[in-house]
């Protein structure tokens, strides 16, 4: 077993005389290194593996884990807690259930089952649910549990009528689920805490049976995970941690990244064992990685290597536009499988959901079979469905299909009773469902149908799609949940606007039915799905873990990958590099990197400069494949520096400026008289007149 290890995975299973932390960079073979480790512990050192802790991030990964451990000793390894943070937390209340006042029966409540009890909490205090979003509280309370803050303690930071209103929806939602011996999700790792926090001999029962403590991807662990960790470990210290802070990505979700720089701070007397032997990926690949990691000021110092030979160099290519970027996409894709890969060899990485359209109508026109990865196809998104929904019911009234899928699409009160009556009316007099209504909510909703009818003709394709997303309430009701969910919800609806604007473009008198006869043809993707062999759509955070012969990762540019709103944060800057890391070591043989000089986004165009994270990677690693990219930037910027005159130049959102006093930015909005412009994180947004005369493109 030993043998099959290198020199650094030797000293970490070897080492077992307490706190070890591992940093096991991309594809360093953590995995065989923590399976190889517990399968030492039971068939060299003779631990019991009931003594043995081990806790993964996902059902998947515990299941692998167990698996390969068998593998390795030919044995059944029961006893042994192999499993997620919110499987052992289960195992934890259920065993103790009596102690926190719960029944050993007691129900688990989905986030479904959650927003339904903070509904009727709403209901019953008569508080409207357009002012006070059901949404956006329930994930305020668990933003609340994820860091261990009971509602007392929220009381305490309470200053708006809003906030008083979330301290009472919480006080209400915590009883009814005590009430009904209920718990939810986030009372998973909440509960275990509150339990050993209260009954210390029960903490040292656990402390005395789970000796040998293993937590793997530890960079991702949230403030309860890390607390959790740290009760049960303190007694043995016999605790492993492995993970890399270089792949910390998700600090949307709660995971704070310097639980693991800090490793050494909370566990005195700890070793640390780097991984940094790479067996994915080629040089030139892992020579760009370490690039621009190195960048980030807040890191563990490392350095990837590989024994492989150089690969080949890095692709860049600057596009004219996104199109322009599909088909260089698309061309190369080609030119792969020519080469004898196969399509499931490929992934096509992308920073956030709704650059997917692009890249799916590409392959669709291409015949290319696809799959996205972790999400949606762009048209089977609900709220795309929902939208082009309106739209066929404004072209025509008398589709059934969409107006059952609307009519109540935001809420507005029209109830499953209302509208079996309607239905059963519509069938006995023999018309549409539309043509049924005469009067109530439904009335409404049918006179807002017609007032958009009405104004069809008098504005654009994209200005009616806009006025639709703003009279129904589609958009509005996503603003007011004040979630991540919510507002890729938002960026997929602004991206439907990059769709008409096209359309339009290339139609002279581009009509409604055209653009819905044309999404009919780019929409249907049945043909594809039940191809194994299908190139891999995905964001960047879905890609973590995964690997490919061939990576293309697009959208290269300032304002999209570092996304915008990273641009005037440091901390959340690092964390795209990190993205951008995870990324580029995704890629086993090739790697592309494509930006796009303008882009159509939400319906508008925008001048685009290339991404940081490109001038991070040396020149000396990448083949240009257009003329422009050839140029470095900072010497255009360069030139001009000193030029002082400005007669009121026509600026656009996107475009790098120079000021004479800030230096380099980035148009964020422009006014009639002024430019709204991102400087460095230092430096922040700042608001600058036109003809000031120390601006210059």
């Amino acid at each position: 077993m030993l043998d099959e290890l290198n020199e650094r995975q030797k000293q970490a299973v070897l080492y077992n005389d307490g706190p070890l932390l591992i940093i096991a960079g991309a594809g360093s073979g953590k995995t065989k290194t923590l399976t190889c480790k517990i399968a030492y512990l039971i068939d060299e050192l003779n631990v019991n593996p009931g003594n043995i802790l081990a806790i993964t991030f996902t059902n998947k990964a515990a299941s692998e884990m167990k698996s390969r451990i068998y593998k390795l000793l030919g044995t059944s390894i029961k006893g042994a807690q192999i499993s997620t943070f919110h499987s052992f937390g289960v195992k934890l209340i259920m065993e103790n259930a009596s102690l926190l006042g719960y029944n050993s029966n007691f129900v688990i409540m989905d986030s479904d089952d959650s927003l339904t009890i903070v509904k009727k909490i709403l209901k019953d205090l008569n508080l409207d649910t357009k002012k006070y979003n059901p949404k956006a509280i329930r994930n305020k309370i668990s933003n609340c549990k994820n860091i261990l803050e009971t509602p007392d303690d929220y009381s305490k930071y309470v200053i708006s009528d809003y906030e008083e209103t979330v301290l009472k929806v919480y006080k209400k939602y915590e009883d009814i689920l005590f009430k009904n011996n209920s718990v939810d999700f986030d009372d998973l790792l909440r509960l275990p805490i509150k339990l050993f926090k209260e009954h210390v001999d029960v903490l040292e029962r656990y402390q005395d049976k789970y000796q040998y403590i293993l937590i793997d991807e530890y960079q991702d662990t949230n403030e309860a995970q890390y607390i959790l960790t740290k009760m049960l470990s303190s007694k043995y210290k016999y605790l492993t941690c492995v993970g890399d802070d270089a792949q910390s990505i998700y600090s949307f979700r709660g995971a704070n990244f310097k639980n693991i720089l800090n490793f050494e701070k909370d566990y005195k007397n700890s070793k640390i064992v780097y991984l940094e032997e790479n067996y994915r990926s080629t040089k030139y690949i892992l020579d760009a990685a370490n690039a621009v990691i190195k960048n980030n000021i807040f890191k563990k110092d490392k350095n990837l290597w590989t024994s492989k030979e150089d690969g080949k160099k890095i692709k860049y290519y600057r596009a004219e536009d996104e199109r322009d970027e599909a088909e260089y996409v698309i061309k190369n894709i080609n030119k792969i499988i020519k080469d004898g890969s196969n399509l499931e060899d490929i992934a096509v990485l992308y920073r956030t959901n709704a650059q997917s359209r692009t890249m799916e109508e590409a392959c669709l026109k291409n015949n290319i079979s696809y799959k996205v990865i972790g999400g949606t196809y762009f048209y089977a998104r609900r709220e795309i469905k929902d939208l082009i929904a309106y739209l066929r019911l404004i072209h025509n009234t008398q589709d059934n299909v969409s107006l059952l899928r609307i009519i109540n699409m935001p809420r507005r009160g029209i109830g499953l009773k209302t509208i079996e009556e309607l239905t059963y009316k519509a069938d006995r007099e023999n018309k549409s469902i539309y043509d049924a209504i005469e009067s109530g909510k439904p009335l409404e909703f049918k006179n807002m149908i017609e007032n958009l009818r009405k104004l069809k003709d008098s504005l654009t394709l994209t200005e009616f799609i806009d006025k639709i997303m703003n009279s129904t309430g589609l958009l509005e009701e996503l603003k007011q949940e004040h979630s991540l969910e919510a507002d890729i919800r938002i960026e997929n609806l602004e991206e439907f606007k990059s769709i008409s604007k096209s359309f339009e473009e290339e139609n002279d008198n581009a009509n409604l039915e055209e653009f819905l006869l044309q999404i009919s043809l780019v929409s249907d993707i049945e043909d594809y799905k039940n191809d194994p062999n299908r190139v891999s759509l995905m964001t960047i955070h879905q890609v973590k873990g995964l690997e490919y012969k061939h990576v293309f990762v697009i959208g290269l540019e300032e304002g999209i990958f570092p996304h915008f709103s990273s641009l005037n944060d440091e901390a959340e800057l690092e964390e795209e590099r990190r993205l951008c890391y995870v990324a580029i070591t995704r890629a086993m043989e090739d790697l592309y990197l494509v930006n796009a000089k303008r882009r159509l986004i939400f319906g508008q165009t925008q001048r685009n400069i290339e991404s940081r994270f490109i001038e991070e990677i040396p020149k000396n690693l990448l083949i240009y494949e257009d003329d422009e990219s050839k140029f470095n930037k900072n010497i255009r910027i360069s030139l001009n520096k000193n030029k002082k005159e400005n007669t009121n130049i026509n600026f656009e959102v996107g475009e790098v400026i120079y000021h004479d006093k800030f230096g380099k930015g980035v148009v964020t909005r422009v006014e009639d008289r002024l430019i709204h412009v991102a400087f460095d994180y230092k430096t922040g947004i700042k608001l600058i007149s036109k003809n000031y005369k120390g601006l210059s493109k």
